[in-house]
Formats: structure tokens, sequence, C-alpha cells
């Protein structure tokens, strides 16, 4: 197989197609739609655009639960990002949130999949309150009436696992550290007390962070989006953030093994994916997004390929 594989079409029917073929992948990693929080395109098949009722969206969702379930590899693992959509009196008649995470679980379990683990990704109230200009998050209705305010929503990593036996372990190149333990090169022990604790904090461009910003999830750090909008959409595109992609992509994938992503976007899963030493096979339906994606997926072998060359220099020298 070639390096990456982007596919510009709905990924349910291919997806049911590729199973039909009896491809399977060894990770996949990916956000989906956020019910009617973002409209991505104006297509039907787009789930962005289930704006109907929350039903609507979790019927469409069942479609790709089920179309999804046999591409993923016994004992591997399917990484899925999520945030609760908040509901308004204007939109829906009451405010408060929509507990969409727990219902894609249910419906990620009826399509067979064993629901393994979940990581909280903490949000800072502040960056969140001046992004989204959330009333439930400003001092002054905290100060005027604070049974109206809440906590930042924070985002989920949500670890699904296909039933069965891994046959591949993922592991790595090991040394003895100081303490003389073993541990991983590509995933160090230090790496995984911080990422097993099961909150991977963020680090919000511009405040003053309690603990060093390598132990965040940058939210920053995304792929452009600028060059995929069209004047008519909606909602704005929001890339997941690629430090996020990476944890994942290290910890449960091999380097030459095959990252999945069904909403390809612009190419952040493949993008990443690529960069580690990994092939990647995407879908995206939405022309502008294709082309970025195609683009961003190029990109990632070149710098890969110019870093290894220098480091072959530096070897060398």
């Amino acid at each position: 197989m070639q390096e990456f594989e982007n596919n510009h079409t709905d990924c349910i029917p291919w997806m049911l197609e590729a199973a039909k073929q009896g491809r399977q992948f060894d990770l996949m990693v990916y956000s989906p739609p956020f019910a009617s929080l973002y409209a991505y395109s104006n297509l039907a098949a787009d789930m962005g655009n289930s704006r109907e009722s929350d039903g609507e969206f979790l019927l469409h969702f069942e479609f790709f639960a089920n179309a999804i379930f046999p591409l993923l590899k016994p004992g591997r693992n399917m990484c899925v990002h999520i945030q609760n959509p908040a509901r308004s009196m204007t939109a829906h008649g009451r405010p408060g949130i929509w507990d969409m995470r727990g219902d894609c679980i249910r419906l990620f379990e009826k399509a067979g999949f064993w629901y393994y683990g979940e990581v909280t990704i903490g949000k800072n109230p502040q960056a969140q309150s001046i992004r989204t200009k959330s009333q439930q998050l400003q001092f002054t209705q905290f100060v005027k009436d604070s049974t109206i305010s809440r906590p930042a929503l924070n985002d989920y990593l949500m670890i699904f696992k296909a039933p069965g036996k891994n046959e591949v372990p993922v592991t790595g190149k090991t040394r003895v550290n100081d303490h003389g333990a073993t541990e991983r090169l590509d995933v160090t022990n230090q790496d995984w007390i911080l990422w097993a604790e099961g909150v991977w904090k963020t680090d919000e461009a511009g405040l003053a962070l309690p603990y060093p910003i390598w132990e965040g999830i940058r939210e920053t750090r995304t792929l452009n989006e600028r060059a995929a909008r069209k004047e008519e959409d909606q909602r704005h595109l929001c890339p997941l953030q690629l430090d996020l992609i990476e944890r994942c992509v290290r910890l449960w994938s091999n380097p030459g093994e095959t990252v999945f992503t069904p909403f390809g976007g612009i190419g952040s899963e493949p993008y990443t994916a690529l960069h580690l030493d990994r092939k990647a096979v995407a879908c995206e339906i939405k022309d502008e997004y294709f082309d970025c994606l195609e683009k961003n997926c190029r990109e990632a072998i070149q710098e890969r390929d110019a870093k290894r060359q220098q480091t072959s220099l530096l070897e060398f020298a």
C-alpha cells in the first residue's frame, strides 16, 4: 500500500465496501461531527447537518458505528474525540448540556465495540469564556447570579477496542533508565506517568499555567484551516490538536502500521500519522477540505523525509 490513501467520498458507503473487501486497520483516530454544533458542508450525507433533532443525528451515527466496526483489527483501539454540545433556550427550548458522549458510547457498544477507556481533556474556563462568549463562564454573570454559572465544557477522548486478541504487540526500542527500569524510547515511563492520569491538560495561548507547557495539549497547534473555508460555511472548522493525535498514534500503533480516519477534514490525523512513520487512510466528503487533505499529506511526507535527512547528516558529522 502507498503511504497515504485519501478517498473523496462519504465515509459510510466507502467503509461498507472496504468491509466487503476484508480491509482492516491498526488504529483509528478521529473527531466526528458534533451533531448540529458545526456545519461543514451543505451535503445531506454530512452528519453535521442533522438539525431537526438529536435523534436525527443519532440515527445517522448508528449507521456510521455499524459501518466502521468491521474495519478495526481484533484487539486494536479506536480513539474518538468528542465534546458534549450545549443547549440553549433559543435553539432547544431549555438551557443545559446534551450528553452526546454517553449516547455515542451506547451506539458503539451496540455495534460491537468494547468501551475500554477515556481521557478528559481539561479546558481553561477563562480562555473558553473569551472564545465562546459563554454567559455561564463570565465573571459578570457569576457576580450577578451564580445559579446560571457552570464549569467549562471539557473534551473527551473515548477509547474503544475491537473484540479479540491483538496479534501484533505495540511496543518499541527500549533502554534501561537511570533507575534500572526498562522503558520504551518512543513513549517513556515519564510520558506514561503523565498520560495515564486520565486528564490531559491544555495549554491556552497567552495564559499563565501552573504546569510546564510541554505537559499540555497545545490548543493552537493545529493545521491551518483557512484555505478550506468557503464564505457560505455557517460554522467554523475546528481541527483536532496535533499533540492529542500524536499521543494516540505513539501509544497505540507501531511504525509502518496504518491509521484510519473516516472524517479526514483538512488532514490532521493523516498528517500526524505520516510524520510518525505510519501509513494513513482517510475519507473526506467536502471538495475544499479534500484538497487541503491531499496537500497536507504531501507536505507531511516532505517534512518527515527532510527531518530524516537532517538527522542522518548530523549522525554522519
